[in-house]
C-alpha cells in the first residue's frame, strides 16, 4: 500500500501531520515542536507520551515544554541552550512519495537550526528518522545530535549488554556505563544483567529521576509495554567522539516519565556546516517476554533481527 500523507488533528496537539501505510500511523506535531507524537499500529495504542502542554520549563528564552514524543535537541545539555523553546508552527515539506521534512523557527538565540524529516516505509513498520542541526552563527559550536523518545509510561527499556567474551580470550574492555550524580545504581527500576540493561518506570517514585548511558556498539534499544516492543536503531563508529563520557545511548526514567534516548557524534561543528544522525524505527505486537531475562532475550532476540 502506498504511503498517504495528510492532516489529521491528534490527541491536544491539535493538526498534525499523519503519515499512514494501512498497517503504521505516525503523526507529527505542526503547530509546534516539531514533535514525532504518535507512533501506533492503526486502530491501536500509542507507544509514544502525550504529554500536557502545562508541563514547562522557563528560563530567559522563554518556555520550554517536554509535550512528549520524539524531539531533537542538541548534547551536552546545558540549560538554557537545550531547552531553546519549541512552541512556533513549522514549515512542512512533502518530499516524494513517503517522507516529510519539518523545519522550525531558528533558535536565534543559541545560533541553531534545527530541521526532522521522517520517512515511512510503504510496507510494515519501518520509520526513518533524520535529526539535522546546522550552525547559522559566526563561529563553530561544539554539539551532538541527540534524538530524545518520551515513551508511554507503564514500561521498560532495554538496552543490550556487549557480546560475552571469555577473559581468556579477550583482555581489554567492552564498553564505559556512564553514570550521573543521581544515578541509583540499587533502584528496584534499574535490573542489570547479563545480556540486558533495563530501566522501568514507577509511578509511586515521582520526582526521584534515574539515568545510565553507554556506548552502544550493537546499535539499537527498545522499549516494551503491554505487549508492544518498540525498537531503535542508530549508528556507533570507534572513531566517533560521542558526548557524556563517551554515550551513544541513554535512557532516563522519574515516575511515568521515562526516555530512551541515542546521540551522535560530537563535533566542532563550524558555521554554516550541518550534523546529522539517523534513528530506524519499528513496532511489533503480541510481544511475550515472560519474568526472566532468559525468557526476555527469547521473545525479542528474532525481532531485533528482523531490524537489522
Amino acid at each position: 500500500m502506498p504511503v498517504n500523507i495528510g492532516t489529521e488533528k491528534f490527541s491536544h496537539f491539535g493538526e498534525c501531520c499523519k503519515l499512514s501505510n494501512g498497517t503504521i500511523e505516525v503523526f507529527v506535531t505542526k503547530e509546534m515542536g516539531p514533535r514525532v507524537i504518535g507512533y501506533r499500529f492503526v486502530g491501536g495504542a500509542n507507544i509514544l507520551a502525550e504529554l500536557s502542554l502545562d508541563t514547562k520549563v522557563s528560563h530567559r528564552y522563554g518556555d520550554w515544554r517536554p509535550m512528549g514524543g520524539h524531539r531533537l535537541w542538541h548534547a551536552p545539555e546545558v540549560l538554557p541552550r537545550s531547552y531553546w523553546p519549541d512552541n512556533e508552527p513549522v514549515e512542512v515539506e512533502v518530499i516524494g512519495d513517503d517522507s516529510v521534512r519539518f523545519v522550525p523557527p531558528p533558535e536565534t538565540g543559541v545560533c541553531i537550526q534545527k530541521a526532522v524529516t521522517v520517512s515511512l516505509e510503504p510496507e510494515g513498520t519501518g520509520v526513518v528518522i533524520i535529526h539535522e542541526v546546522s550552525n547559522i552563527g559566526v563561529w563553530p559550536i561544539e554539539l551532538a545530535p541527540w534524538a530524545l523518545s518520551i515513551m508511554k509510561g507503564g514500561g521498560m527499556a532495554i538496552i543490550p549488554q556487549e557480546e560475552w567474551v571469555s577473559h581468556d580470550d579477550y583482555l581489554l574492555p567492552a564498553r564505559p556505563l556512564v553514570m550521573w550524580h543521581f544515578t541509583d545504581l540499587t533502584d528496584s527500576r534499574l535490573r542489570l544483567g547479563k545480556k540486558y540493561i533495563c530501566l522501568s518506570t514507577d509511578s509511586a517514585k515521582q520526582n526521584q529521576p534515574n539515568k545510565i548511558g553507554v556506548a552502544n556498539t550493537r546499535e539499537w534499544a527498545a522499549y516494551y509495554r503491554q505487549g508492544t516492543l518498540f525498537v531503535k536503531r542508530f549508528p556507533y563508529c570507534d572513531c566517533c567522539d560521542f558526548p557524556d563520557m563517551g554515550c551513544n545511548c541513554e535512557v532516563y526514567t522519574d515516575g511515568d516519565f521515562i526516555e530512551v534516548e541515542s546521540l551522535g557524534s560530537l563535533t566542532d561543528l563550524e558555521p554554516g556546516e550541518t550534523a546529522e544522525h539517523y534513528e530506524t524505527w519499528h513496532l511489533f505486537q503480541n510481544v511475550n517476554i515472560g519474568d526472566t531475562e532468559e525468557s526476555l532475550d527469547a521473545a525479542i532476540t528474532p525481532l531485533i533481527e528482523e531490524t537489522e
